[in-house]
């Protein structure tokens, strides 16, 4: 009897155990039928707060990071001082190219006022030829002749004529002859030495003879005048140098 009630105790507890086991997986299987959806909208703000962190905490390091590189960043510019320097440097740039502009005009008229000066120089080169067949045509009648052939003299006034007309033109045109005197000193820079003479009657270096007259147009050279040169006539061989040695170093190169 006894061992029949602990059997029966014994079967009640089982069952009021396996009661118990089933009654609390039945509320384990109610919350997990409720844990997925929950446990996904946890996640998912647990992530929205981790990145709003995330974010402000980089948001403060660039904001710092930036007022420290930058010193001027935390004091905004002037926009009058701005305004300012931009007119100074426009300023600046209109003054530079206001004195170019003002040097090209200068220069572009030096070199108009050059090219009008100088503009009648190949004209007046082919011309002095013409004005030398004159010179020697007058010179290679004597006058003596002249005077006895009344043809042969008006010929030779109509030929003094036209040389006058020629060196009133060249006149007219700024074109002087240049025709050394004897004893005048040698210039390099418009005479051009044809020979050197031995002689005591004038200095070393100075012109004795004109061979053939030179022209300049205003200050250029158009031809140097071609000349007999003087050098001392003592102590030399062959025509070789003269006692203080200046005739032979005649610097004939303008």
């Amino acid at each position: 009897m006894t061992a029949n009630n602990n059997r029966a105790n014994d079967e009640h507890q089982d069952q009021n155990a396996q009661s118990a086991n089933a009654q609390g997986q039945d509320q384990d299987a109610g919350q997990g039928g409720q844990d997925p959806e929950q446990a996904k909208s946890e996640a998912n703000a647990k992530a929205a707060a981790q990145e709003a962190a995330r974010l402000a905490e980089e948001a403060a390091r660039n904001a710092n990071a930036q007022g420290e590189g930058d010193p001027e960043a935390e004091a905004p510019e002037d926009p009058q001082a701005a305004l300012q320097a931009e007119i100074d440097d426009l300023k600046n740039r209109l003054q530079r190219a206001m004195a170019e502009t003002e040097n090209v005009r200068r220069r572009a008229d030096r070199e108009r006022q050059e090219a009008m000066k100088y503009a009648a120089a190949p004209l007046a080169r082919d011309l002095l030829g013409v004005a030398d067949n004159l010179r020697r045509a007058l010179e290679s009648v004597p006058q003596d002749k002249a005077e006895q052939d009344e043809t042969l003299k008006n010929l030779l006034s109509g030929v003094q004529m036209t040389e006058k007309e020629l060196a009133d033109a060249f006149a007219k045109h700024s074109i002087q002859k240049l025709a050394p005197a004897a004893g005048e000193k040698f210039d390099p820079h418009y005479h051009e030495a044809m020979y050197e003479v031995p002689t005591d009657d004038h200095k070393p270096g100075s012109v004795v003879h004109v061979v053939q007259e030179g022209y300049v147009l205003n200050d250029r050279l158009l031809r140097p005048a071609r000349v007999g040169v003087a050098k001392s006539a003592g102590g030399g061989q062959g025509g070789g140098s003269g006692a203080n040695g200046q005739g032979d170093n005649i610097d004939t190169k303008a």
